[in-house]
């Protein structure tokens, strides 16, 4: 939970900046669950308020987060899940479709909401999930006009690399092309415990055109105002 601080922060300098969506990796809050000896302890519930205390210090009148972590599904199931945290209350989850290996702890989930942030509505899909052109094509025909993609690259050395934020990039151009939304990408950056991500960040406009990219290998917030149909500019 050592991330809410750091969230906290980067809330703060959104609120300075104007900024009104925040969007934060994949898994932020505990990390990624495969990688955890015991998953359940990774997990935080919703229904309970649990992940609602959880993320309070980063309550905003102004700055939406969207925040990763690993949720106790009702049945006992683990999800791969975002939050959308608007004034103080979690207003929906996102679970991911497609859990990234064969062996995952996580459940697959099937839903494809949308959601609605002020005049913005959006979708998110989590990683891999961005790979396919559903569910992003559903949530474009239901009214999103952009899609924000909590991700997680950390890899071990031998299968991460430069060429997996090239990747990423062409599917975040090709969602944009394909569906007419901006596309918002976080992903975590830098070295830690044998894995390496060298962050494929990135705000792609609806035509394709890349707005922002992150530094390699470090931290970076990257802010941009995206199109919305018929109402101007939001920032995020």
């Amino acid at each position: 939970m050592e991330a809410i601080g750091l969230i906290a922060d980067q809330v703060k300098a959104c609120e300075a900046a104007g900024v009104e969506i925040l969007c934060c990796p994949e898994a932020v809050l505990g990390g990624l669950a495969d990688y955890c000896s015991r998953p359940a302890d990774c997990a935080i519930d919703v229904a309970s308020g649990q992940l609602r205390a959880v993320l309070t210090p980063l309550a905003s009148k102004r700055v939406t987060t969207i925040v990763g972590f690993t949720e106790f599904g009702a049945g006992g199931q683990l999800f791969n899940s975002a939050a959308v945290f608007c004034q103080g209350e979690v207003v929906g989850v996102y679970r991911k479709m497609h859990p990234a290996i064969n062996q995952s702890v996580y459940d697959p989930a099937a839903a494809t909401p949308i959601f609605n942030v002020g005049r913005l509505v959006f979708g998110i899909v989590i990683c891999r999930d961005s790979t396919y052109r559903e569910p992003a094509r559903g949530m474009a025909t239901r009214g999103a006009s952009a899609l924000f993609v909590p991700t997680n690259n950390a890899l071990a050395p031998v299968k991460g690399g430069a060429e997996v934020v090239e990747h990423a990039r062409r599917t975040d151009i090709s969602r944009a092309i394909e569906n007419g939304v901006s596309v918002i990408r976080a992903d975590v950056a830098g070295r830690v415990g044998g894995l390496e991500s060298y962050g494929s960040s990135g705000i792609v406009e609806p035509d394709g055109t890349v707005l922002r990219v992150a530094k390699p290998l470090a931290p970076d917030l990257l802010i941009a105002d995206i199109q919305m149909p018929s109402y101007g500019t939001k920032s995020v």
